[in-house]
């Protein structure tokens, strides 16, 4: 026989961190059968019910009430651990490691450290954009380690950020690693230059410890939060780490990963990757890796082999500059061979943006009308409304010299690249047919790349067709990877063709990080433990978390 006791305590907030130990303290009472301790959302409501641990006096509970709930044998028994809460809370305080005056509000803490360049969110969901809005105004970079932000406010956030050339890790970031100092789940490891930017914080974990198991060290690491590259972020924050990394004369080498990201959002990131400087590997999970290598990227199946590449590139080598221009022009691509052109569209995508073809691997990439092509263009000549009452490209080059004809009388054109395809019933000498036209393309200020695939026993004698389109000017390549890693020398990366973006002053990961706090005290414990100048803020929903009242105060402060 057991007796359920409960108290409501309306509008006393607690962090988490200060709620489960508050639990456990009731939990360990010797006449406590059970516990729970909770702001009474609908949600850990649900959990009680399921646990045995909500009656029905319970219901009278808000959201932002403070629940207490304690089941023991006796009704005595229930009522004296009830009566001993404010007890195990004032022990709980007693163990922090801040004492003194404590800040109710960010300004207040900026005037004991105005030094600080980073806030710390870790409120509830419902109040976390808020609070993070109000650092971003005072000038703070955010770490937002709240969840249940909507996409919408994430968007806004960014951008307010964005235009004030600050940076917001979040929401739902879980892990980062500033001036040495680790912000979230972040695990202790040595300094060194390799920095890190993650839409992952479980990856970025993983990667950062193998880097210290493998005896090297972490710059910084930033993290983005799981949606920072959906297409509706459109990768803001990862965009403005990677220019802080590449900026920062500490970090030498430069690791990406993430989840599945948007394939448009990739190439864009990509881009600027390509532009850094700095050797760049990236684990993008789940996404096409063209090749292992394309020209400063080099690309990881998995976490581990991104540490243990990343180590590997600390000796300093050099990152070449492209050697191409397309000076705004675009590459267009004319392919016999339907699975190269597949191949190439796959290399390709990561690479150069807007990416159009009649084989896409994604939706974004149709190209409507094949006949004509639209910024950078893979063609398969070999489709079927190419085919129809006509010799297959292979055996037919008629069709391909027309379409080259065509993308040459187009100013927009800067690169072109071929396929040649040897081999039985192939046409008998293709360079005879195709390298007139490639010289015309060169002579003209044209890059032409043609991949030549066969062997020195095809028919077609493959010295002889290399050597053609050699003597013609163009690069040849034996297969669609050499090809494609020759293009990543060539090719300069995408312009910006996303939201103009401003980036923060890379000063800010120069000398002792000094961070404000706000949520879970337990943050604010870790940061002092490694020895970071923080201050952590006496935060309370506003209005007692009254909505309809903290609604009014708003408009009231706003027309003030």
């Amino acid at each position: 026989m057991t007796i359920t006791k409960i108290e409501i305590r309306p509008g006393a907030y607690y962090d988490s961190v200060v709620l489960m130990h508050l639990q456990r303290a009731l939990v360990e009472l010797p006449e406590v059968k059970d516990a729970g301790v909770v702001m009474a959302t609908p949600a850990n409501c649900e959990l009680l019910i399921e646990g045995g641990l909500y009656p029905a006096e319970a219901q009278a509970a808000k959201s932002d009430d403070l629940l207490l709930v304690v089941k023991a044998a006796t009704e005595d028994d229930a009522q004296n651990a009830l009566a001993r809460v404010d007890e195990l809370i004032a022990a709980r305080r007693s163990k922090a490691s801040q004492t003194g005056f404590r800040p109710r509000s960010i300004p207040s803490a900026l005037k004991s450290l105005p030094e600080a360049r980073w806030l710390l969110v870790s409120v509830p969901g419902r109040y976390a954009a808020g609070v993070a809005r109000q650092g971003l105004e005072a000038g703070l970079n955010v770490f937002l380690y709240s969840d249940n932000v909507s996409l919408e406010e994430e968007v806004e956030l960014k951008k307010f950020a964005s235009e004030r050339g600050l940076l917001v890790m979040g929401p739902d970031c879980g892990t980062a690693i500033v001036s040495g100092v680790g912000l979230g789940f972040a695990n202790r490891v040595r300094r060194g230059e390799i920095g890190l930017v993650g839409a992952s914080g479980t990856g970025l974990q993983a990667i950062t410890s193998a880097i210290h198991r493998l005896g090297a060290g972490i710059s910084h690491a930033f993290g983005t939060g799981g949606r920072d590259l959906k297409a509706e972020v459109g990768g803001i924050t990862a965009l403005q780490s990677l220019y802080c990394l590449a900026q920062d004369p500490e970090t030498a080498v430069i690791v990406l990963v993430s989840k599945p990201p948007n394939p448009e959002v990739a190439a864009r990131l990509l881009g600027a990757a390509r532009a850094c400087g700095k050797p760049v590997v990236v684990n993008f999970i789940g996404y096409p890796a063209p090749e292992q290598r394309l020209g400063n990227l080099q690309f990881a199946p998995n976490l581990q082999e991104a540490a243990r590449i990343a180590v590997g590139q600390t000796g300093g080598q050099p990152v070449l500059s492209p050697t191409g221009d397309l000076d705004g022009r675009y590459l267009r691509g004319l392919f016999s061979g339907g699975t190269l052109a597949v191949e190439t569209v796959l290399a390709l995508q990561n690479l150069l943006f807007p990416l159009y073809t009649n084989v896409p691997v994604s939706a974004h990439q149709t190209l409507e009308n094949p006949m004509h092509s639209r910024a950078h263009t893979i063609v398969d000549l070999g489709e079927d409304e190419f085919t129809q009452g006509r010799l297959h490209p292979m055996m037919d080059n008629d069709l391909r010299i027309r379409r080259l004809r065509q993308e040459l009388a187009d100013p927009e054109t800067g690169m072109i690249l071929l396929d040649v395809v040897l081999g039985e019933g192939a046409h008998p000498d293709p360079a005879a047919e195709l390298a007139p036209e490639v010289e015309k393309a060169t002579a003209n200020g044209i890059t032409v790349v043609v991949m030549v695939i066969g062997t020195d026993e095809d028919p077609q004698d493959m010295e002889k067709q290399i050597h053609a389109f050699q003597q013609a000017g163009a690069a040849v390549f034996g297969s669609v990877s050499e090809a494609v890693s020759k293009l990543a020398e060539m090719v300069p990366p995408p312009g910006e063709s996303g939201p103009e973006l401003k980036f923060p002053d890379p000063e800010m990961l120069i000398g002792p990080l000094a961070a404000v706090n706000v949520g879970l005290e337990s943050f604010y414990e870790s940061l002092a433990s490694q020895g970071a100048e923080a201050v952590h803020v006496d935060w309370r929903p506003p209005a007692g978390g009254d909505e309809k009242l903290a609604g009014i105060l708003a408009k009231l402060k706003s027309s003030a």
